[in-house]
């Protein structure tokens, strides 16, 4: 127990002489230095917090106001036009400060009232340029005069250098559609799956709910649209999220992956202290806001508070409703290896730990030769089971005592580390088989040996294999996205390990020892434990996954036949789709609304009469040329209905609020149940690489990152990621259920494949092309650290 007495800043003995009081200087200095950091932490945070406020300005602006006050002044003008006087008039009176004293205070007043009104004035009118759209709707090469005069304005009113959270107040509130316009596009989104009965039935309900109940519910979306910041995202984290009494595990929980086909080094313990250290360096750059924010076409900022929950913090299970909790500032994180839980500290005397110190401290966990205590091993699963049981088994059983400081121990790391015991994959194995079980365990892992609560949690295998798993509620996916793309370029290409594979640097054998947490569980709670672990291992063993790289083309091949690479890939999901069921469906693509402020997402309903138009002449052998019109009117349409959706002219999200205020105020609707009740068979999603300059596909084609996926919505149905890597590659994650006879991944990931060779094929009309997606669609890798 020497880390405890390490841990002790002072010792006392009571003798006969009195009290021998021992200071022990090394530990004061820690904690001094621990105190030091966390006060720079705290200036650095206000600092961050003034520019912010103040942004578009900078502070240093107020001292140009102020003196350019006094300047005229100097000259015997009154730039305040009698305002200074009558700010010299209201003043205490004293008699230390002479006249010219008065008058200098009073200017000085004047002109830091005249700054922040013009901080006021320049914020409105930035929120008021970022409302207009129009540029959305424009093609790159064809922009009006109108919006490159908006642009200027924009980059001018931007101010320069933001930080991450430099354009929160400046960014507009999400609006409200009208009734109408979103039951018209609700009304074409669903005609080409219904029968002309079924949809004469659908359009009488929305017609009578149009001129009905449909006004008086948006008039409380109105009403909540000019009071809070965004009238959809508190309402979808509470209903779609929150609320949800089954497993989060694959059912909303979702995963990254490590590099394809390279493994840095087959290390654990010395991946894992990279990994860990380029986390900590991501949120260094959090803290200190140096992340910049997210611009499209270089000036346009998309909203950036969902990074504030991404470190330290944790899903508490509650009987009716779960809550995101979040704390300040973590310096541990739990650690899971082999049945038990450790607290790991990653920063010392203030200062961040290296790689090679991190290293060292997993490898006394992976050393630790102690056995879990009774029902430790399987803890993690009541976060994996269904919501009540795990709100009332915490509440019974983790409400005080050892399990309460243990549980406090989890939940409130700054994330949740898996030290896998078993390898990945092993030398011989079918890279697509590999890749197959790969997503399956960083979804669901054993059902146990995640946190499934945590905001994230990184699993490194034994190998040396790495890659992460992501509650939902409190962000959507391109958040930790942009982060673990950062940690693995900083992994490789910044890190980097010395020739024996492990991490560069030396050695504090000082270090105190990870900490062991401890547990109390009785049997009661096992067995509780045990029902939550069956429910999630049936739900588990019941996920079909699929993982590819397609590599014959990419974007780059997409944008010389002028089409959209996000509309092109939504056709041939179509296409797959209908070659495998005979049918349509309702298609569920994913697309952000961060455009505005605390916008989340919007959904892009990509069936649409175009591409059934499309799809029946293609499939029936229609005249080539009718197919290529038929197909740019097709991904054209998928386009607007994209821009629609991030302009907030989208139908889901105002459906579901107005579904919403009737539930509140107890009004059923035939046409909102009508709406709710449809079934999404096809889910997809495009994970999109963000931080593209960090690594090298050309020269390093075996460092290939290949995002991450989810579970599927529907029970008869695909849930479907995909990433446009680089110019050549796209890859996919395709995700079904064994217990539908309807579905297989792989099957329906050949469909995939040959769909957007033969769509390629037929914007083209190069046999050549189209030809190469029959050959091998998984080449063996370049590196010769191979999976």
């Amino acid at each position: 127990m020497a880390e405890a007495h390490q841990a002790v800043a002072f010792q006392f003995t009571i003798t006969p002489e009195g009290i021998d009081l021992q200071l022990s200087h090394e530990a004061l200095r820690q904690v001094y230095l621990s105190g030091l950091r966390s006060w720079k932490k705290r200036i650095v945070r206000l600092k961050n917090n003034v520019i912010t406020g103040v942004y578009p300005a900078s502070p240093s602006s107020w001292l140009f106001v102020v003196i350019a006050i006094l300047a005229t002044m100097y000259t015997r003008s009154d730039p305040s036009m009698g305002l200074i006087a009558k700010i010299q008039e209201h003043l205490p009176a004293s008699g230390s400060l002479s006249v010219q004293c008065q008058t200098v205070v009073s200017a000085v007043v004047f002109s830091t009232m005249l700054w922040l009104s013009l901080i006021f004035t320049m914020k409105l009118c930035l929120k008021q340029l970022l409302s207009y759209h129009g540029w959305m709707f424009e093609q790159r090469g064809n922009v009006s005069n109108t919006t490159k005069v908006w642009m200027m304005l924009v980059r001018i009113f931007s101010g320069r250098q933001p930080l991450l959270y430099s354009y929160q107040g400046s960014l507009p509130n999400l609006p409200v559609p009208a009734v109408k316009d979103t039951i018209r596009r609700y009304l074409e989104s669903i005609r080409p799956l219904k029968s002309d009965s079924e949809f004469e039935r659908v359009n009488t309900l929305a017609k009578e709910f149009e001129v009905s109940l449909g006004n008086r519910l948006q008039w409380y979306l109105k009403l909540k649209s000019m009071w809070a910041s965004n009238y959809v995202s508190d309402w979808w984290e509470e209903y779609i999220y929150l609320r949800g009494r089954g497993p989060i595990m694959v059912n909303s929980n979702y995963y990254g992956m490590d590099f394809m086909y390279a493994i840095p080094t087959p290390i654990q313990a010395a991946r894992a202290g990279n990994i860990l250290h380029a986390v900590l360096m991501y949120r260094r750059k959090l803290n200190k806001e140096e992340i910049k924010p997210w611009l499209l076409r270089s000036c346009i900022p998309c909203c950036s508070y969902e990074f504030e929950k991404l470190f330290d913090t944790c899903r508490i299970p509650g009987t009716i409703t779960d809550t995101v909790v979040h704390w300040k500032d973590s310096e541990y994180v739990a650690v899971y290896h082999r049945g038990r839980y450790f607290r790991l500290w990653l920063y010392q005397a203030g200062r961040m730990l290296s790689p090679r110190e991190i290293e060292y401290q997993i490898q006394r966990i992976l050393d630790d030769p102690s056995t879990p205590a009774p029902g430790e091993e399987k803890l993690g699963a009541f976060t994996a089971g269904d919501r009540l049981p795990w709100a009332q088994a915490r509440k019974e059983f983790f409400g005080s005592g050892v399990n309460k400081r243990s549980l406090d121990c989890i939940e409130k790391a700054a994330f949740f580390v898996t030290l896998e015991h078993e390898e990945l994959d092993k030398k011989g194995d079918d890279p697509d088989i590999t890749l197959d079980r790969y997503a399956k365990s960083l979804l669901h892992g054993k059902c146990y040996d995640r946190w499934f609560d945590k905001s994230f949690s990184v699993v490194i295998y034994k190998n040396g294999k790495n890659g992460l798993n992501a509650e939902h509620s409190w962000a959507d996916a391109p958040v930790v996205s942009r982060m673990w793309e950062y940690v693995l370029a900083t992994d490789c290409f910044h890190l980097g390990y010395n020739e024996e594979g492990h991490c560069k640097g030396d050695v504090n054998p000082s270090l105190p020892r990870p900490q062991r947490l401890t547990w109390d569980i009785p049997s009661q709670c096992q067995e509780r434990l045990a029902q939550s672990l069956s429910v999630a291992q049936v739900l588990a063993d019941d996920v079909d996954f699929h993982v590819f790289a397609f590599r014959d083309f990419g974007k780059g091949s997409i944008k010389k036949v002028k089409m959209s690479p996000d509309g092109f890939i939504q056709l041939a999901l179509q296409l797959a789709f209908y070659r495998d069921r005979g049918m349509f469906c309702l298609t569920y693509e994913a697309s952000m609304t961060r455009l505005f402020r605390e916008g989340r997402t919007e959904t892009v309903r990509s069936c649409t009469s175009e591409s059934c138009e499309f799809l029946r002449a293609f499939e029936n052998g229609e005249d080539v040329e009718v197919c290529r019109r038929f197909c740019r009117s097709a991904s054209e349409k998928h386009q607007q209905l994209y821009r629609l959706a991030m302009t907030g002219a989208g139908i889901d999200r105002h459906l579901f609020c107005l579904y919403i205020v009737s539930k509140y105020l107890g009004i059923e609707s035939p046409f909102l149940k009508e709406v709710f009740s449809e079934p999404w068979r096809l889910s997809t999603s495009q994970t999109p690489v963000q931080h593209l300059e960090m690594f090298d596909f050309v020269n390093y084609p075996e460092y290939l990152i290949c995002g991450g996926g989810f579970g599927p919505v529907a029970d008869d149905g695909y849930g479907v990621s995909y990433s446009l890597i680089g110019e050549d590659i796209i890859t996919f994650h395709v995700s079904s259920k064994h217990s539908c006879p309807q579905t297989d991944s792989h099957k329906f990931g050949k469909q995939i494949r040959k769909a957007l060779g033969d769509l390629l094929q037929l914007m083209t009309n190069n046999q050549k092309e189209a030809s190469r997606s029959e050959q091998n669609h998984s080449p063996k890798p370049q590196s010769k650290k191979e999976l």
